[in-house]
């Protein structure tokens, strides 16, 4: 969970008259993602957030299933997904299943006459190429190239993009997405050991209150559905709000690499943890130092869980012919390893330039039909000598 923080104004007690100037109240909401049985934040509005004008009709936005058993290794290239004009008409899924929904994005403006609410999942936005602002109702959250941007379920936002050349790595997660708990003391502090701490994590700012009256479209996705909301008043009308459920932003340039005298094993790269999977971030670090240290990785089975890995820079000592932006997909239920040759080519090496993002999931994913539209057919051959 996020740290307990707070922004703007708030009364001194919680569920107690507090005023605007011309001494009507504000309207008080709570915000959570699980009930009233774990984090909220309390937000005070100058309008109650309820008042829908008008409704569109919905749409369909649920992913088109391409594949939904297979056993083979798979590699997508996610920069032959085509830049699009729209931030919603952009995200393409790709790999699916119930736990969550991995999608690429690339966005050429910001945000215009709509804000956006994903009432299913909490949303990690991995920013591989561009720059903006994300505007929310807690406040503006700056981001640039290498940022996660974290964004709890129900939250309403917007994107300003400040260039027209972007590229989103997506994960949509139906359960809470969370620091791993291994890096957490009992009462939710960051440890000591932990590849980051709270000084990493940067909270929204600048809060901004917007008190209109008007026609706000709010599209929100629920169940596989777009809905268009109408309301009456800017929904980033909050005088003040604290709490520990909020958005916020992390650098994977932040992320302290864990080594040791032999290769460690993936967990230490952990970076969030979600419902039946994890997200972990491969960042530029020192190899092994053992003398007789081999620093590729060994070949392992994948058993229980399908890892998808996303190539953002730098060389990979593992991998043959990796482009920036591309997706490989080792499935559970069959071995992978370095590619022929990385093994021998990888002893001797004192550091590795890699950055890239892996989602390792504990139940099967799907491909789309949008995924066989940019697959590599060669990967499967890759390991033959």
């Amino acid at each position: 969970m996020p740290h307990y923080y707070s922004l703007g104004t708030i009364p001194h007690k919680r569920h107690t008259q507090f005023r605007k100037p011309d001494g009507k109240l504000y309207a008080e909401q709570l915000f959570s993602t699980e009930g009233f049985s774990n984090d909220y934040s309390l937000m005070y509005h100058c309008h109650p957030p309820t008042q829908i004008i008008k409704t569109e009709a919905q749409y369909s936005v649920a992913p088109e299933i391409a594949e939904e058993k297979m056993l083979q290794h798979r590699c997508f290239e996610g920069f032959h997904i085509p830049p699009v004009t729209d931030y919603l008409a952009s995200r393409i899924p790709v790999l699916v299943n119930s736990d969550c929904h991995i999608v690429l994005a690339a966005p050429k403006e910001s945000m215009l006459g709509y804000f956006y609410k994903n009432a299913d999942a909490d949303e990690m936005i991995f920013i591989h190429e561009g720059s903006g602002i994300l505007h929310t109702m807690y406040g503006d959250i700056p981001f640039g190239y290498g940022d996660y941007l974290v964004i709890p379920r129900g939250t309403i936002y917007q994107i300003s993009f400040s260039t027209s050349a972007n590229r989103l790595f997506i994960v949509e997660s139906f359960s809470p997405i969370r620091y791993p708990r291994q890096y957490m003391s009992k009462y939710g502090q960051l440890l000591e050991h932990a590849p980051f701490c709270e000084r990493d994590i940067r909270p929204p700012s600048e809060l901004r209150t917007f008190d209109q009256t008007g026609d706000f479209l709010i599209r929100t996705k629920k169940k596989g559905m777009m809905y268009g909301l109408h309301y009456a008043h800017h929904p980033f009308d909050i005088v003040g709000w604290d709490g520990c459920c909020y958005p916020y932003a992390f650098s994977i340039h932040d992320f302290e690499p864990i080594t040791g005298r032999v290769h460690q094993p993936p967990p230490v790269h952990q970076t969030f943890e979600a419902h039946n999977f994890v997200v972990c971030s491969f960042v530029p670090r020192l190899y092994d130092y053992h003398p007789d240290a081999i620093p590729a990785p060994y070949n392992h089975s994948n058993i229980d869980s399908d890892e998808v890995l996303y190539y953002v820079d730098g060389d990979f000592m593992s991998r043959k012919n990796v482009t920036r932006g591309m997706i490989t997909l080792h499935p559970a239920g069959i071995p992978h390893g370095p590619h022929p040759g990385a093994v021998e080519k990888s002893i001797g090496k004192k550091e590795t330039g890699e950055l890239a993002v892996m989602v390792d999931t504990f139940h099967p994913l799907m491909l789309t039909k949008q995924a066989l539209a940019i697959e590599n057919k060669d990967y499967i051959m890759s390991w033959a000598e």
